[in-house]
C-alpha cells in the first residue's frame, strides 16, 4: 500500500511558535489533534477522516492504559468476542517518557504477533485483500523502526488512505507551543494554518476556547452517534476499525464516515452537539474510496474483553 498523505512531515525539527503555512502545508480548512493509536478505533479514525490535517500528538506522556501501543480486535460474526493486540513497549525514561519515545521491546516477535492476529480475525472477510493491505503497511514499517509511535501511526494512516483521506499529516514534536492545555492545542491548530479545530468529546469536557478565539479558530465539536441501532457505532469507541472496515468494505465505510462530518462554519458550544452533517456537494465531500475486493483465513480463539482506557487527552 502506498500511503497517500498529501504531506507526510516524519521526524522532527525545530519549528516556529507561530503559524508558518509555507512549511507546513496550505492554510484553511480543518484539523484534528491526536495521539498515534495501533489500528485505531472507529469513533477516532471518524474524526480524522473529518479533517483536512491530522496532527500526531506524538510528544506528550506515554500511557499504558490507552491505545499507542494495543487495540482490541473484534470477531467478524460476533464483535462482543475480543481479543487484546498489545504490542509489548519499553518506556526508556520510565513513566514520564513520551509517546514518541516509547520502544519495542521484541520487534520480531510483535510483527509475527500482527501478521498472525490480524489474519486470524479478518482472514475470512470479502474485504480481506483490503485488510491485507492496511496490515502488510505496518508489518513493513517493522523492517525500519523500534518506535510504537511509528508503527501505529502507520496503522492509522494506512486505514485512512484506505478509506480514500488524502490530507496532510503532521508531528505535534515539531511545532513549538505553550505548555497550557488549551493553549497548546490552539497554537498547534495556528501553527499548520487551521482555521477550525475538531474537538473531540473527551477534549470539550476541558478545552478553553479563548486562545483559539483569540488567534480566530473556531473549536467544531464531534462526535459520533449514539442509539442507531447500527452496530458498526455501538462497537465504536471498543474495538479496531479493522472489524468495521472488514464487515461493510471501504467503500461504506468512508460514505458512512463522511456523512459524520460536521459543518465547518458553526462555533461548538458546550453542550458537545455540531450542528448538520455537511452534503455531497459542500466543500469537504468524501475523497473517492477505492473499490471493495474479496476473500481467505486462519483460525481465532478470541478471548473477553477488558476495561476501557481513558479517552485520549485531546479528545
Amino acid at each position: 500500500m502506498t500511503l497517500t498523505s498529501d504531506f507526510w512531515a516524519p521526524g522532527s525539527t525545530a519549528a516556529s511558535s507561530t503559524a508558518d503555512t509555507r512549511r507546513f502545508g496550505a492554510g484553511g480548512g480543518v484539523c484534528a489533534i491526536h495521539q498515534p493509536n495501533l489500528f485505531p478505533r472507529l469513533s477516532t479514525l471518524a474524526k480524522l477522516f473529518a479533517a483536512d490535517r491530522w496532527i500526531v500528538l506524538d510528544d506528550v506522556q506515554f500511557a499504558r492504559r490507552d491505545y499507542q501501543h494495543r487495540t482490541r480486535l473484534a470477531a467478524l460474526d460476533d464483535p462482543s468476542r475480543q481479543q487484546w493486540l498489545t504490542l509489548p513497549t519499553h518506556l526508556p525514561n520510565g513513566r514520564p517518557t513520551v509517546i514518541n519515545q516509547a520502544l519495542l521491546v521484541e520487534p520480531r516477535r510483535s510483527r509475527r504477533t500482527v501478521s498472525l492476529l490480524v489474519r486470524q480475525y479478518y482472514g475470512r472477510s470479502r474485504y480481506w485483500p483490503v485488510v491485507r493491505e492496511v496490515s502488510d503497511a505496518v508489518l513493513d514499517r517493522f523492517e525500519n523502526t523500534d518506535r510504537v509511535a511509528d508503527l501505529a501511526r502507520t496503522s492509522t494512516l494506512a486505514l485512512l488512505t484506505a478509506l480514500g483521506w488524502s490530507g496532510e499529516v503532521l508531528e505535534s514534536s515539531a511545532i513549538t507551543t505553550r505548555q497550557g492545555r488549551s493553549e497548546r492545542l490552539a497554537d498547534l491548530a495556528v501553527a499548520v494554518g487551521s482555521t477550525h479545530y475538531l474537538c473531540g468529546t473527551g477534549g470539550l469536557r476541558y478545552l478553553d476556547h479563548q486562545p483559539f478565539a483569540a488567534h480566530g479558530v473556531t473549536v467544531a465539536p464531534f462526535h459520533t452517534p449514539v442509539d442507531t441501532g447500527d452496530r458498526l457505532w455501538q462497537w465504536a469507541r471498543r474495538v479496531s476499525s479493522l472489524w468495521a472496515l472488514s464487515e461493510i468494505g471501504p467503500s461504506e465505510l468512508a460514505t458512512k464516515l463522511a456523512v459524520e462530518r460536521p459543518a465547518r462554519t458553526a462555533p461548538a458550544r458546550r453542550s458537545s452537539t455540531y450542528s448538520r452533517p455537511l452534503q455531497g456537494h459542500e466543500k469537504g465531500e468524501a475523497r473517492r474510496p477505492r473499490p471493495s475486493p474479496t476473500n481467505p483465513q486462519l483460525t481465532a480463539t478470541p478471548s473477553s474483553t477488558a476495561d476501557a482506557p481513558p479517552h485520549a487527552t485531546d479528545g
